[in-house]
């Protein structure tokens, strides 16, 4: 039985998607837990699903899954939740953009804090130019004023970790980038 189970929405990451897989298993086996990836191909155009079952053939706890058409990174996210199996479920990007090594941490912290919650990272340093960051910047600006006292300056920031049935009560819907604020509200 998995400990942790990340959803991983993936989309045309043919390039990245294989390392960031690797990775993420090896640094959680070499930590003692058994991870789980539902790796939701958002409907790529490339070789990315391929990928994700070729990986699936020695990797039993790897789920690959796919939406024929993007409809959104949201919709990506909630349709790999209910394949989820672990009691965590946490998300993350396929970019490899975070390392499994500072997830397993997080996961750790989870673990030895207890109690049920939602546990995410803020990030310090973004590889994205800087209109992406303007645009953060000013929209979680904007999330901050609407939804104030949200704890977090960084609302994107992934992975999110928190208790599956705690996950499941919150009947998320959104579709698009949103469902990260929307999980934190």
């Amino acid at each position: 039985t998995p400990d942790l189970s990340l959803v991983m929405p993936c989309y045309n990451e043919e390039e990245v998607v294989e390392g960031t897989v690797r990775d993420l298993f090896e640094c959680f086996e070499r930590a003692g837990y058994v991870l789980e990836i539902v790796a939701v191909d958002n409907g790529s155009s490339d070789r990315t699903l391929e990928i994700l079952q070729t990986l699936a053939t020695t990797r039993p706890h790897l789920v690959p899954t796919r939406v024929e058409v993007n409809q959104g990174y949201g919709h990506g996210l909630l349709s790999g939740l209910g394949l989820a199996s672990a009691p965590w479920i946490g998300i993350t990007c396929a970019d490899g953009q975070v390392s499994g090594h500072d997830i397993v941490r997080l996961f750790a912290a989870v673990v030895r804090g207890g109690s049920p919650k939602l546990v995410k990272v803020r990030r310090r340093f973004r590889m994205d130019g800087w209109r992406r960051k303007v645009v953060s910047v000013a929209y979680n600006g904007l999330i901050s004023v609407m939804f104030g006292g949200l704890g977090s300056i960084d609302i994107n920031g992934n992975p999110k970790l928190l208790p599956a049935r705690e996950l499941r009560r919150m009947n998320l819907v959104s579709s698009d980038w949103f469902l990260d604020a929307e999980m934190m509200i």
